[in-house]
């Protein structure tokens, strides 16, 4: 069944539908007559989530989401309504509120997007095809395997999550477009106890397939080790030193600093409204030669990937920076056309009470020629930052404050001990020209990213290879 008619089936042609899709068309058409874009999203998902806490289940929920938002805009304005129902009555109500945007204009209707054939991902609902005591079952699974591993273990945290949207998008000119995405996640933390100092540790994984993806004897074993093995690390900390140094940032999720520090600065929205540190910079060096970023939301199976985005553009393998020249910004529709500029399929919403606005996917620096035992050999005193917790940004300045939650010194040339409560202090467009060398060791995050923007958070992914940075401003506690 192809994603147009199982999402025909959940919106209109079910039993108890009540909106048929020719009222809808018409009424869509009527209500974005004059405007220059505009849609109707509609939206189906099914989403769960199960935590175990010291062996047993603290939380299982369980919600399913149906509803529809529809968009009119003319010029840089837009009208938006939503109603967590399908129905022709509450379609209409939305119609007569975002007609009156475009109330005595006379814009003509923007391109539809292009259709495609590809599909990035299964359509199969992960929630069906593993019981649910199956779920809770490999819960208890993780906590005993967890205990066994280490005695200083004094708790263990796990938790999964899954859900399956089904979307469709309705254009005035009849177009439309449709996509089945799934979702899973499986997380682990533990905590370590050794005279009296307590650490944490935690991993997790996921992306757009079924459950047996992460709940493989294999992946989930990895995870508990993985977090163990950091909270072990943790656990022998020391306190992190102040000043500025050289800092070597480490493969994979470490790429959730260009995700926040530059990727933020090259979504359409804000380089239109000149309220970024990238504005009016396009075609100049933002960063050190050899520094190349794409947004590729084309690849299969992962977590921040689209077939179509929420305006239903085919996504794209988009290039930011090239060589160190900033060559492009990230679009949804509404920019692109102000911009003058194509949409790059990066128009994304949470859900179907959301407008749509410019946001990142899976953001990306490729790789480079230097191994990591070079870069760490040329650090005579530095920081080695391997993992990252939580961080802030200011858009219009670039400035960023990020804390490692697993790094080492470098001392010498070689990785020394680890240290605890270090924050990486800069600002995004001058990081990256202090970027002096890139490994070939280019890896991807595990599965785990989510992106907030005025309020509303989608799943995304990030990557990079291990890079050496000249100096950066480190926050330390000793």
């Amino acid at each position: 069944m192809t994603a147009l008619a199982a999402t025909d089936a959940l919106f209109f042609d079910r039993p108890d539908a009540a909106l048929d899709q020719d009222t809808a068309q018409k009424l869509v058409a009527n209500a974005l007559h004059g405007s220059d874009d505009g849609e109707l999203f509609l939206e189906y998902r099914e989403s769960e989530s199960i935590a175990l806490d010291d062996g047993v289940i603290r939380s299982a929920g369980f919600d399913t989401t149906y509803g529809f938002g529809l968009r009119a805009v003319a010029g840089e304005a837009t009208g938006y309504a939503h109603a967590g129902e399908v129905s022709e009555a509450a379609l209409r109500r939305a119609a007569t509120s975002v007609a009156a945007v475009a109330m005595g204009k006379s814009g003509t209707i923007a391109e539809p997007p292009r259709a495609t054939n590809s599909r990035l991902y299964s359509d199969a609902n992960p929630l069906k095809e593993m019981d649910f005591s199956a779920r809770t079952g490999l819960l208890g699974e993780i906590d005993a395997y967890a205990r066994g591993r280490d005695s200083r273990i004094v708790q263990v945290m796990a938790s999964i999550s899954g859900e399956w949207q089904a979307v469709q998008i309705m254009r005035a000119d009849g177009n439309r477009l449709a996509d089945i995405r799934p979702l899973v996640r499986l997380n682990v933390s533990v905590v370590v106890e050794k005279d009296g100092r307590r650490e944490t540790g935690s991993y997790g994984t996921g992306g757009r397939f079924a459950y047996d993806a992460v709940t493989g004897e294999k992946t989930w074993r990895y995870a508990v080790d993985e977090a163990l093995r950091q909270a072990l690390v943790n656990l022998e900390s020391k306190p992190a030193p102040a000043g500025e140094m050289e800092v070597v940032l480490g493969s994979g999720w470490p790429g959730i600093l260009l995700h926040e520090a530059i990727g933020h600065g090259l979504e359409g929205d804000f380089n239109r409204k000149k309220t970024s540190a990238f504005s009016g910079l396009m075609g100049q060096q933002v960063a050190s030669r050899g520094v190349t970023v794409i947004d590729d939301g084309t690849m299969p199976d992962r977590r921040g990937s689209l077939t179509i985005d929420d305006e239903g553009t085919p996504t794209n393998r988009t290039v930011l920076i090239e060589d160190g020249i900033l060559v492009g910004y990230l679009h949804d529709r509404l920019n692109a056309r102000l911009m003058n500029m194509k949409p790059t399929g990066n128009g994304r919403r949470e859900s179907y009470a959301c407008s749509p606005m410019p946001r990142m996917t899976n953001t990306i620096m490729l790789g480079g020629k230097n191994t990591k035992d070079e870069m760490i050999r040329s650090v005579k005193r530095g920081l080695y930052a391997v993992n990252f917790g939580g961080g802030q940004v200011d858009i219009t300045s670039g400035k960023f404050v990020f804390s490692a939650s697993e790094a080492y010194m470098i001392e010498d040339g070689k990785i020394g001990a680890p240290v605890k409560g270090a924050t990486l202090i800069g600002n995004g467009p001058d990081a990256l020209t202090k970027v002096e060398m890139i490994g070939d060791d280019l890896a991807l995050d595990p599965g785990i990213g989510t992106c907030g923007k005025a309020g509303q958070g989608v799943p995304v992914g990030v990557g990079q290879p291990t890079i050496k940075l000249s100096g950066l401003t480190v926050g330390g506690t000793a």
